[in-house]
């Protein structure tokens, strides 16, 4: 049989072990569930041995999460490469906004449903699936890294990277963890932007108060929290923090009706910012208030509170540097808090923002890998979230081609009830990095 054909024949057996993944909630960012995680990396391993793996083994390091590292050697001289993707999956919110059990693989039409079909199971997935075409003996040496905590921001990968630098090194790393442009057209990401957060606190009062008697003359904390979240934007939607980085888009349309239908705005409610839609996305500053503390509706009084926080999540365009992107926004609240409220602000874990070039010779087969498995040109893309282990990447392998590619697109709903698997676009990405691994062989190593 063809490559093509031998993928093609084995997407049945993939999918499988796929949806076996995916009946294991392994949810980092859940305490309670570490045994899961835990569980989801020895599934991971056992995959692997079932494919001969010579060498796998779970590693974590003080205070991380479990990550799996399979190596296969490199023939004589072959290149390395490191197939990475995260076995940990984000929380699967409010039950009832699934279609399915956010943890039992159901397919509906042409699409595969579950917590991490996509993200980033369906990823782990490619990578097993290009294994199996060569029937667990790659041309190349190849080392794959299941990482167990991306979905918490990475925080122990640098330290891991430092430590298992020996296993880890090699001359590729693909990471299978972005979206394409869109279904049936296959990207690679070449840009990404980063992300600051903060908590901030304001106080007006040392003790919560009668609106009745005090009312108009004293200002309660959460009316001055709202004004001075106000001030984070401009009359256009743009943000209105001094400092920060833009950059200019490639020009990639983006029609507007395709935007309004991926992202369910509702009818009449307008666009913010300014510029072309994937330079808003993609290469300028975004911020919003994702989270907030105060007096729940249902318990209100005629009170002034004295205190209220909000959590503000600030992504940062590349080229921008995090912590000068922090202390920014904080300069920023703490001049702009109302009525001379009292503001506390505590940092978040910063992400740097990521520029990834598209260069080389190991880059120019991968284009043709993807040309022949997907049967039209990729593009290149920016993603407006971020993906820290890119960077990451970067500075420990600064020598190293790394391309970003991705199983998801912009239906997939990552993160979002009723997450999903384009499964025609699964086994395209599947035949397109089984062609990699054999181009790359055919370049011998670095």
């Amino acid at each position: 049989m063809t490559l093509a054909e031998t993928v093609q024949a084995q997407q049945p057996a993939v999918l499988a072990d796929l949806s076996r993944l995916v009946a294991i909630d392994s949810v980092s960012a859940d305490a309670a569930r570490a045994d899961r995680v835990r569980s989801s990396a020895e599934a991971v391993v056992q995959l692997l041995r079932d494919l001969r793996c010579p060498d796998v083994s779970v590693v974590s390091v003080e205070g991380g999460q479990p990550a799996v590292v399979g190596r296969y050697p490199a023939p004589a001289g072959q290149p390395t490469v490191c197939l990475y993707a995260h076995h940990d999956v984000q929380p699967e919110g409010d039950p009832a906004l699934w279609s399915s059990p956010a943890f039992q693989a159901t397919q509906r039409g042409d699409r595969l449903f579950g917590r991490g079909t996509a993200d980033d199971k369906g990823g782990l997935a490619v990578h097993l699936a290009a294994l199996r075409a060569f029937d667990g003996h790659p041309p190349v040496g190849v080392t794959l890294f299941i990482e167990g905590e991306e979905e918490i921001g990475s925080p122990t990968l640098s330290r891991m990277l430092a430590e298992h630098r020996d296993l880890l090194a090699a001359d590729v790393f693909v990471i299978a963890d972005s979206s394409n442009w869109a279904v049936g057209q296959p990207a690679f990401t070449t840009s990404l932007r980063g992300l600051v957060d903060c908590v901030v606190e304001l106080s007006t009062l040392d003790h919560a108060v009668h609106s009745g008697s005090y009312g108009g003359v004293v200002p309660d904390a959460l009316t001055s929290l709202c004004r001075l979240l106000g001030t984070l934007h401009d009359e256009h939607g743009d943000v209105a923090v001094p400092g920060l980085a833009t950059g200019e888009a490639a020009e990639l349309d983006y029609p507007l009706d395709r935007l309004r239908a991926e992202s369910g705005l509702l009818d009449g409610v307008e666009l913010i910012g300014t510029g072309t839609v994937v330079q808003r996305l993609w290469r300028k500053p975004a911020i919003a208030v994702i989270a907030l503390d105060a007096t729940p509706v249902d318990r209100a009084s005629n009170t002034l509170a004295p205190s209220a926080r909000a959590k503000i999540s600030l992504r940062l365009a590349p080229g921008d540097d995090a912590d000068r992107a922090m202390r920014a926004l904080v300069q920023h609240l703490h001049d702009h808090a109302p009525w001379g409220a009292r503001v506390e602000v505590t940092d978040g874990e910063p992400n740097e923002p990521s520029e990834v070039r598209f260069e080389g010779r190991y880059a120019e087969v991968a284009r043709g890998a993807f040309r022949e498995a997907w049967g039209v040109e990729p593009v290149f893309v920016g993603q407006g979230g971020s993906i820290p282990m890119v960077g990451d990447f970067g500075q420990a392998f600064p020598d190293a081609t790394i391309l970003v590619t991705a199983v998801g697109d912009p239906d997939t709903r990552a993160h979002g009830a009723d997450e999903s698997l384009h499964l025609g676009d699964f086994a395209a990405a599947c035949l397109a990095e089984a062609l990699m691994l054999q181009g790359f062989a055919g370049l011998g190593a670095a």
